[in-house]
């Protein structure tokens, strides 16, 4: 394959998270590199699970298991990058939704791919065990705004807990909490003219209910080591890059109960300059997202990798 430079210096890697999986990701790259192969191998050995037959062969409801699909989620990212890395593309920022974001840690040099692929274990546990102990659910809300659907929360809170857990887009943000809750914000939301989708998840995810997990990752963080970013990470609690090793360690261990500002780091990384912008990882939900959120004129690329064909048509893009 040719070898490409891009503008490392207005290049951003997005890396997508839960509900981006597949049966059958991954299968190009663990057919034809070795490099690919060793990635899963030490990802199976760490997480103690066989995430290459959850990728290739299933079943979708082993796959979607949260314990299940964080790792195997993220060994999929870190296989696409390191294919698109090896095809000499750089990137200067980062960024992860929401799980997405261990890969962005791991791309930045911030994580060893061996230390991501264990915290993304602990999360996949400790998420789990947090959505038995407090089942929840999470919907949709489209064609309003954030601060309507704050609103919206607010007052449906006397029927249950329910926050505004993932700011995708200017009009598209999921809500996340009880089911009495979510379901008493989703009728508000009609009332004002928006549209509320449930989401076929198994936890109120970025939501006080699955908060007590964050004191157990905190501890399985302490066995990380965390190192100073090359390049720039926004943060899906802040939008903002971060330095500070410990601060990050600080910044990812609220993310679990934090909203994700997706609409905001987008907003600030086309404010930095950003031209072209690569989904690194299964399917473009990142890449549908930027179309509603970057404006109408603004002269950028948006790419996608998650297989040798998809990477080709990267390379070419680029190398126009």
């Amino acid at each position: 394959m040719t070898q490409y430079v891009n503008n490392a210096a207005k290049t951003a890697f997005l890396f997508p998270g839960q509900g981006s999986q597949f049966v059958g990701m991954g299968q190009g790259f663990l057919e034809q590199s070795d490099k690919a192969r060793d990635l899963m191998e030490m990802a199976e050995k760490i997480s103690g699970f066989p995430l290459k037959r959850f990728c290739l062969e299933g079943s979708m409801e082993e796959l979607t298991r949260t314990v299940h699909l964080q790792p195997a989620m993220t060994v999929l990212n870190l296989i696409c990058l390191q294919a698109v890395v090896d095809a000499g593309v750089g990137a200067q920022f980062f960024a992860g939704h929401s799980l997405g974001e261990y890969s962005a840690l791991a791309a930045a040099g911030v994580l060893s791919a061996e230390d991501t692929i264990a915290l993304v274990t602990e999360r996949g546990k400790l998420m789990e065990r947090e959505s038995a102990a407090h089942p929840g659910t999470m919907s949709a809300i489209l064609k309003l705004g954030i601060k309507d659907v704050e609103d919206i929360v607010t007052k449906a809170k006397e029927k249950g807990i329910v926050v505004a857990a993932n700011h995708n887009s200017e009009k598209q943000i999921v809500i996340s909490g009880e089911r009495a809750g979510v379901e008493a914000a989703s009728a508000l939301a009609a009332e004002k003219k928006g549209r509320a989708i449930a989401l076929p998840v198994s936890g109120a995810w970025h939501s006080p209910l699955v908060a007590d997990a964050v004191p157990d990752f905190e501890k399985a963080m302490s066995r990380a080591t965390f190192c100073k970013p090359e390049g720039r990470v926004y943060f899906n609690v802040t939008a903002q890059p971060e330095m500070d090793p410990l601060e990050i360690q600080s910044i990812m261990s609220r993310q679990i109960a934090s909203m994700v500002k997706w609409y905001d780091t987008i907003v600030a990384m086309q404010e930095q300059g950003v031209t072209t912008f690569i989904e690194v990882g299964p399917k473009k939900v990142l890449t549908g997202l930027l179309k509603k959120i970057l404006p109408k004129d603004y002269d950028c690329k948006c790419l996608q990798v998650e297989d040798p064909a998809s990477l080709q048509e990267c390379l070419d893009v680029i190398g126009d």
